[in-house]
């Protein structure tokens, strides 16, 4: 099964995505079917729907659309970690087969020791519980946090978003890459090779930029503990669905059959549903 790991929808509203730029690519709603109009051509069966606003009414507007499209395959969604009624909104959710896991909007939080708060902590606990998954989104500012928060919950699966977004418009790799390293030790972390255009400039990118994150990448984690996402529709920045897919595809072209499968699928699938 060929997977996309990381791509999101919505039915644009301005009070909802304020993030969203008036008269860019992404104002407007972008749903299932307009996904599955860009993967069939590529052979994708489906896709990890991932969480775009804050609110716990994502999680389940994403299960409904989950459960309309096969193709949307898992949904990892947003929940509050540090209140109270954490492990009810949990159970509730888990009960969802195709719910697989939270995730947090960490990069946009001012404390950069966000993650290692008491009440944020004590979320992340309960999740092993349910067998779900956390994903990480952050800068490489956080990347020391984020390395402690996986040494502390060692049986968590953790999985690392696009590449923790270093710094490729202006060619910066250290101390994203060393700490990356540090990070990629910890073997409960994944990484997602998405992100990408997004990151470097937006008209100009081309495709031998990325080439010192990408061997840092694969260097760090292995292929069995990388999987591809898109992005989409973020990535429509910076390029189209293709563009987004097919920089890892043609990095990855040294890869063994087996390699290149997990990497497009396989890794994903085992890292969010082999505990649901």
């Amino acid at each position: 099964m060929r997977l996309d790991a990381h791509q999101h929808f919505w039915s644009y509203d301005a009070a909802q995505y304020p993030w969203i730029p008036p008269g860019s690519a992404l104002h407007r709603s972008w749903l299932p079917e307009d996904l599955a109009a860009l993967q069939q051509p590529l052979g994708f069966d489906g896709s990890i729907a991932v969480q775009a606003r804050q609110v716990i009414e994502e999680s389940d507007w994403l299960l409904g659309l989950a459960d309309k499209h096969a193709t949307v395959k898992g949904v990892v969604g947003w929940v509050d970690l540090r209140s109270e009624r954490v492990d009810v909104d949990l159970a509730r959710l888990a009960k969802h087969p195709k719910f697989v896991g939270v995730r947090h909007v960490v990069q946009e939080e001012p404390d950069d020791h966000f993650m290692l708060g008491k009440d944020f902590q004590r979320g992340i606990s309960k999740l092993h519980a349910h067998g779900l998954t956390y994903d990480i989104l952050i800068y490489p500012k956080q990347l020391e946090a984020a390395t402690h928060l996986a040494e502390t919950f060692p049986q968590q699966p953790f999985v690392l978003d696009h590449i923790a977004k270093p710094r490729i418009k202006d060619g910066t790799i250290e101390p994203w890459k060393s700490q990356l390293r540090r990070l990629a030790r910890l073997p409960n972390v994944y990484c997602k090779v998405s992100g990408m255009i997004t990151e470097a400039d937006h008209y100009h990118w081309k495709p031998e930029q990325f080439r010192p994150y990408l061997d840092t990448v694969f260097e760090a984690f292995g292929p069995s503990r990388l999987m591809v996402g898109s992005d989409w529709p973020v990535c429509l920045f910076a390029g189209s669905y293709g563009q987004a897919l097919m920089l890892v595809d043609d990095y990855a072209k040294h890869l063994s059959a087996a390699e290149r499968a997990g990497l497009f699928g396989l890794n994903c699938q085992q890292f969010y549903f082999r505990r649901r």
